[in-house]
């Protein structure tokens, strides 16, 4: 069984998305700013050549550590999980096939029959419960790793549950000043971190963090 990890931006406040980011704002990326804000906070992904290749915009792009880091993320995903709110911008604003290339368990409370891609995603849409969800995406994952790729709220249900292995966390030097913030609403039993690695670029600084229980 593989593992189960978090991969994410977060802005040096601590914040994973900027106010205003919402679905009643997806075509209006001025209101209240969040469209500069999200592009401020992933700006350091969109040269890539990983990111370039897998959503397939274009090819080319920047190669490295960083980018090594990245491929890696992306090959080493076997599943995701995450929430509707999440989903639901996704599919107002994913490409046709969609950039995850992998099953994908979305949390909610909406009957929903399952939702193929090209390019080997399905969108499945599960109604009982985060463990739910996560044992299916272990399931579909078989020996590759299991990615909650957010929102918040569920990073937050996985956090709580004590099932996260790994946090990958790309931390921006952007300030959002309100949002949804990463750690809120988690008790104070989550296990132990701690840093594995870290690299450092002028756009975001990555860190990298294991289960203190797994390091040796």
């Amino acid at each position: 069984m593989g593992k189960v990890f978090v991969n994410i931006g977060l802005s040096l406040d601590g914040y994973m998305v900027p106010e205003g980011m919402a679905l009643g704002h997806w075509d209006n990326p001025g209101y209240k700013n969040w469209g500069a804000q999200w592009g401020a906070m992933m700006g350091w992904i969109m040269p890539l050549k990983s990111f370039r290749e897998h959503l397939k915009i274009g090819e080319g792009g920047e190669t490295g550590l960083v980018d090594d880091m990245v491929r890696h993320t992306f090959e080493r995903i076997g599943a995701n999980v995450m929430g509707m709110r999440m989903f639901e911008g996704g599919e107002k604003g994913w490409p046709e096939e969609a950039p995850f290339h992998t099953s994908v368990f979305v949390l909610t409370h909406q009957k929903r029959t399952p939702w193929v891609r090209p390019g080997g995603t399905t969108f499945y849409f599960v109604n009982d419960g985060f463990a739910s969800a996560l044992a299916q995406a272990r399931e579909a994952a078989g020996t590759k790793d299991v990615r909650i790729a957010g929102g918040a709220h569920v990073i937050q249900q996985a956090l709580a549950a004590e099932v996260v292995d790994e946090l990958e966390i790309a931390l921006a030097p952007v300030i959002f000043g309100g949002g949804l913030r990463l750690f809120e609403n988690v008790p104070d039993t989550i296990p132990a971190f701690r840093v594995e690695s870290a690299l450092h670029t002028p756009q975001a600084t990555h860190l990298r963090y294991v289960r203190a229980s797994e390091v040796h």
